[in-house]
């Protein structure tokens, strides 16, 4: 006998009272009982993901309760019915609004409802699309990060504040300077006064020659005035600054073309698999949805709020102001990492998922959407990839234009300097992973292991055939400048061991089989070993000797160039 499921029933009696009192959607609904033509009312609450049903408005105790994450609603038209009863009574059936609520697995027989009103079977849609603790998640994510960027904001604006405060401070002081020179100049006047009324007196020629030489002073005035606008607009320095607006102006509606790509690939292809993945038959999971798409939704958001910036700055040319918004931004740029350091592994994903037809066929309606302008999905997955070394270029291009006395030279110099940390950490991250991804993968290939590939300070450096299928292993700890240990895998005879003759021909401890074939070939590796050891091969050591496999692999510190 199956047991049945427990549950806090007193958890589930104290969520049916909140329900009660706070619920979403409360009131009387009609619900389908077991047997085809039954219709009985009850009164619902809908709380959070919960939906309960109660005998009456009154009733104290739930008559039962349904569980509606991962569910979805849709409206159903009325059941066919029988011609019993007068037609008046079946056309008010009729009427009535009729929806259905599907469970996300089969076995679970669908929840038929009804209820009188058009606009009430709407209103409960819509609370039960809404009920997902899922879409509750993400909508808090999306807050945090407005919120996030609201903290900045704030922190801006008391910083302008501040800043406003002291050129108020310093304005009045100003006015006050002024004030009194205003002073001074009118006790001057004063004294001036006679003067004047001597001047009034004067004859009307002399009166007309001031009056030429003041109109002659004014046109000189105004020409000279001319003459320098006219150097400054061929100046290298207002050049420099039309190069600078041009190079603005490119910026902006550069990310403005990737905050459309950025759109098109969340709203064009990453919201819409999300929504197949929870379909009843997913052609991909919410897993491999996450791995190929990584975190670009935050990248896209973070980069509309970037871009709005922009464009408020542009509104106020010609004063551009630029470097407060990359304060803004360079703190948030952390979030590329992660889509950088996954990046190869989100596409390996993305072609094992082709390999479903559901998805391929899938994928290529999503890529024949006319805004995809025929590119790939692989494209939109790129972009990102290239963002930091493009705002890497367009600031090294806008310092070679902006002088060194600009007010915003230091923080655009900054802001280059951090993102260049950036590119090399990102650089650094994905080469680790894809040296270990491809170490691995080596190991992988070997039937017995090899436990030496396991270590993660294993560099890879070359994969390939060589002439001869025999391979040895000689380990080496050098005496030189390189102040590295090397194990180095060597293509050669068959087998290299130790031995006391021959010393005066091989390196000390080191010959090799019979055979001047066998002897040649063993002579040019362990020439090779004298060259890297740059100490005429008395450091040279043949301590572990087997057959291996056809590759070269260094353990540590950088291979010289000419040994790859």
């Amino acid at each position: 006998m199956q047991k049945s499921v427990r549950y806090n029933e007193g958890h589930a009696l104290h969520l049916a009272f909140l329900a009660r009192k706070e619920g979403t959607k409360r009131g009387f609904l009609s619900k389908r009982a077991a047997e085809a033509s039954r219709w009985h009312e009850k009164w619902f609450a809908l709380y959070q993901n919960v939906l309960f049903y109660f005998e009456g408005e009154q009733s104290g105790r739930p008559a039962g309760m349904y569980l509606l994450e991962g569910c979805s609603c849709e409206r159903t038209p009325a059941p066919p019915r029988a011609g019993v009863g007068p037609p008046g009574a079946r056309d008010a059936l009729d009427k009535q609004y009729y929806f259905t609520v599907l469970f996300g697995h089969e076995g679970q027989k669908p929840l038929e409802l009804r209820c009188e009103e058009e606009q009430d079977g709407k209103e409960w849609m819509e609370a039960i699309h809404q009920a997902s603790y899922a879409d509750i998640l993400i909508e808090r994510e999306v807050l945090m990060q407005k919120y996030i960027h609201l903290v900045q904001i704030v922190e801006t604006e008391k910083i302008a504040a501040n800043q406003l405060r002291h050129q108020l401070e310093d304005q009045d002081t100003e006015i006050e300077r002024l004030k009194s020179e205003i002073i001074a100049l009118n006790k001057t006047k004063e004294r001036m006064r006679p003067y004047q009324s001597n001047q009034e007196d004067e004859d009307p020629d002399i009166k007309k020659i001031k009056k030429v030489q003041s109109f002659m002073r004014g046109w000189l005035c105004r020409r000279k005035w001319k003459t320098i606008v006219q150097d400054y607009i061929c100046s290298p320095h207002a050049e420099s600054m039309r190069k600078r607006n041009q190079i603005v102006f490119t910026m902006v509606e550069a990310e403005s073309e990737y905050v459309h790509q950025l759109y098109i690939l969340v709203n064009g292809f990453l919201r819409p698999l999300r929504m197949a993945a929870s379909s009843k038959k997913p052609p991909i999971s919410h897993d491999d949805v996450s791995s190929i798409f990584l975190n670009s939704e935050t990248i896209m958001f973070l980069h509309e709020i970037f871009h709005q910036g922009l464009k408020a700055r542009i509104a106020n040319w010609p004063t551009l102001i630029l470097a407060d918004l990359f304060d803004i931004l360079l703190p948030m740029l952390n979030i590329y990492q992660e889509f950088v350091r996954n990046h190869q592994y989100s596409l390996q994903v993305l072609a094992n998922c082709k390999q479903n037809r559901d998805f391929d066929k899938l994928l290529k309606q999503y890529e024949a959407n006319p805004a995809c302008e025929g590119r790939m999905l692989e494209t939109f997955l790129t972009y990102p990839m290239f963002q930091i070394p493009r705002y890497i270029i367009t600031l090294h291009e806008l310092l070679a234009h902006t002088p060194h006395e600009h007010v915003e030279r230091k923080s655009l110099e900054f802001a280059k300097s951090k993102l260049e940390e950036l590119s090399r950490i990102m650089h650094d991250e994905v080469s680790d992973t894809e040296n270990i991804r491809k170490n691995l993968a080596i190991e992988r290939m070997i039937v017995e292991g090899c436990d030496i590939l396991l270590d993660t300070s294993q560099t890879f450096i070359r994969q390939g055939a060589m002439k001869n299928s025999n391979t040895i292993i000689v380990k080496h700890e050098w005496d030189s400048k390189l102040h590295s240990d090397w194990t180095l895998f060597l293509s050669g005879p068959d087998i290299l061991y130790s031995s006391k003759e021959d010393r005066s021909v091989w390196p000390m401890r080191v010959a090799v089989p019979g055979g001047d074939d066998i002897q040649a070939k063993a002579q040019e590796k362990l020439a090779l070993l004298k060259a890297l050891s740059h100490s005429g091969g008395d450091n040279v050591r043949s301590e572990n000797s087997c057959l291996l496999f056809p590759f070269f692999i260094s353990t540590s510190g950088s291979a010289p160039h000419n040994m790859i």
